[in-house]
């Protein structure tokens, strides 16, 4: 079993910012109380001291120290902070952090995309707050976790973060192992054992164990290894978090001492043994139900993005998902392209919904968790459509909100986070629409407290000039006429190839390209290459799909004042 140094280190710990001072007392006054393990209070006065929320009333209840920073919050929805208790961090969501699943090493190498994600780090805590998302649960990657365990620490521009360590697997991973693993796979309980003590040194939040079943690794097979792995955590005090998607697997975990299933049981209902086990154990079930689906969506190009995932996700991790339509040459990519040509319709898993119904009316508490990292699920913004997902399996919002914040926090191993009570950590989101009545109102933040900072989301990750350009690439390839408008200014100007205006305005363009989407379904743009000069973006550009020979020109665009605000084609 070796255990080698990373290729790649963080070199941005250092330079982590310091947090900032946070003023003695802040009150936030008018606000609706939302907090689905407690009241609804109406005109409420929230106050905060230091990072712990210090008292919780209605306004003609608390009284507002003079000294206190007064936050006007009428009409608008004050709810815990949102908690992703599902993610990885060691994957981007791209579509070349699975090379074990997607093997398109031949055109990116593995090496490239880890290193994007080790120097994106920052950025990618920042996004998780611009959603609401004030705490993340890691549930397994390489050694180099714990790093970013301390490097969210020292920011203060990052949700909470708890990590495991390298995966232990019943089947092995060789093509992700750059010589920090995040998946080891341990043939003997003895092997377990020691995997389990040295994750122990750097103090993990839980242990993951990958309880993948194959005809030839059966449960009973690997059974003795999960058995000893979780014997040895709770002996040293640890957590255990069992991915076992099932029911047979998910069972002996259960039997075994599992304390968290970190995905659906999808082959079958679960039974009365299966429930009753989970109440007697206190497990805590996190369903992860549109992670799997991601990749069919990726591999077929038939994709289901949220408003928010094109607006607020790593555009240029979501841009490499469209890939597929030109990439050749390799047996996957050649095998997505003609899946793409002619895809099949995505069947979920039925069981999943009515499992996940099954396991909540039971009484078992249950953690919302994307699997954020996997190829297609994007960091931040796939809580949104997690959500929805979980209220179309029968949930009601207020139910989908406990499993995202009260949930969490089990996962989180922290008692004072998911709440809104005197004491618990003043981590919150401040809505302007009822989340009561939809989880589409989730997404409708006005502010994000993480430990009693308050962030207007909209200075989070903001997008710079070429982030811009990439913004409304995706969305043009995604054909989402309102995302794709977005990143430009109201008085936009569009020059075609002989330098005679397309279109002067945003509604102008808009009708433009509305007529382009409805007509030309196929369409599709490579970029070929790309140069950043200032507020400047030139990208040469290949575009199929229009009924015609390909396109190929070059796209200059002039960002002024946040939006891009001029667009040049030159041949």
């Amino acid at each position: 079993m070796r255990m080698l140094t990373p290729l790649i280190a963080l070199p941005m710990l250092a330079q982590a910012p310091t947090p900032a001072p946070t003023p003695a007392m802040k009150a936030i006054v008018g606000a609706t109380v939302v907090d689905p393990g407690g009241a609804r209070i109406v005109d409420a006065v929230v106050l905060l001291k230091g990072d712990r929320i210090e008292q919780v009333g209605p306004r003609s209840k608390v009284r507002i120290p003079d000294s206190a920073e007064r936050m006007e919050a009428r009409g608008l929805f004050l709810v815990p902070g949102y908690i992703d208790a599902h993610v990885h961090f060691f994957q981007s969501g791209g579509l070349y952090t699975r090379p074990d699943a997607f093997d398109l090493r031949l055109h990116k190498p593995y090496a490239e995309d880890q290193a994007a994600i080790r120097a994106g780090l920052a950025d990618t805590f920042a996004r998780y707050l611009r959603c609401g998302v004030t705490s993340v649960a890691d549930v397994g990657g390489p050694m180099l976790n714990f790093e970013v365990r301390d490097l969210a620490s020292k920011s203060n521009r990052a949700p909470r973060v708890v990590v495991a360590g390298p995966l232990i697997s019943s089947i092995s991973r060789e093509a992700l192992d750059l010589g920090d693993p995040p998946i080891i796979k341990c043939a003997t309980p003895d092997e377990a054992m020691a995997l389990v003590r040295r994750e122990a040194e750097k103090k993990p939040d839980f242990i993951k164990i990958w309880y993948v079943v194959t005809p030839q690794e059966t449960v009973e097979k690997n059974r003795p290894m999960v058995r000893a792995a979780i014997q040895e955590a709770h002996r040293l005090g640890l957590r255990v978090a069992v991915h076992a998607t099932e029911l047979a697997s998910a069972t002996a975990a259960l039997e075994e001492g599992a304390d968290i299933l970190v995905h659906s049981v999808d082959d079958q209902e679960v039974d009365e043994r299966f429930l009753r086990l989970a109440l007697v154990r206190k497990v805590v079930y996190c369903p992860t139900l549109i992670v799997s689906e991601d990749y069919t969506r990726a591999a077929s190009q038939q994709f289901a993005f949220c408003p928010e995932e094109l607006a607020w996700s790593d555009p240029f991790a979501l841009g490499t998902l469209f890939d597929v339509r030109h990439l050749a040459g390799s047996p996957a990519a050649d095998r997505f392209r003609k899946l793409s040509e002619a895809p099949k319709p995505i069947q979920p898993k039925p069981a999943m919904a009515r499992n996940l119904l099954k396991v909540m009316r039971a009484g078992i508490p249950v953690a919302m968790g994307t699997d954020a990292g996997n190829i297609g699920t994007l960091h931040g913004p796939s809580i949104f459509r997690e959500m929805a997902a979980m209220e179309a399996a029968g949930l009601t919002p207020m139910e989908v909100l406990k499993t995202a914040t009260a949930g969490g926090a089990l996962v989180m191993g922290n008692p004072d986070l998911g709440r809104i009570a005197p004491g618990a950590l003043a981590d919150l989101v401040l809505l302007d629409a009822d989340p009561a009545l939809s989880v589409r109102n989730f997404s409708h933040i006005a502010k994000v407290v993480r430990g009693g900072r308050v962030f207007d989301p909209a200075t989070l990750a903001p997008d710079g000039p070429e982030a811009l350009a990439q913004r409304q690439l995706d969305a043009y390839n995604a054909r989402d006429l309102e995302a794709f408008c977005a990143p430009y200014s109201e008085d936009v100007q569009i020059f075609d190839l002989d330098g005679k205006a397309q279109a002067r305005g945003k509604e102008a363009f808009k009708a433009r390209y509305r007529e382009r989407f409805q007509k030309q379904t196929a369409l599709h743009c490579q970029l070929v290459k790309r140069m950043v000069v200032g507020d400047f973006v030139l990208d040469e550009e290949a575009i199929t799909g229009t009924g015609g020979d390909p396109i190929h020109a070059v796209a200059i665009y002039e960002v002024k004042n946040g939006k891009i605000a001029v667009v040049r084609f030159i041949r």
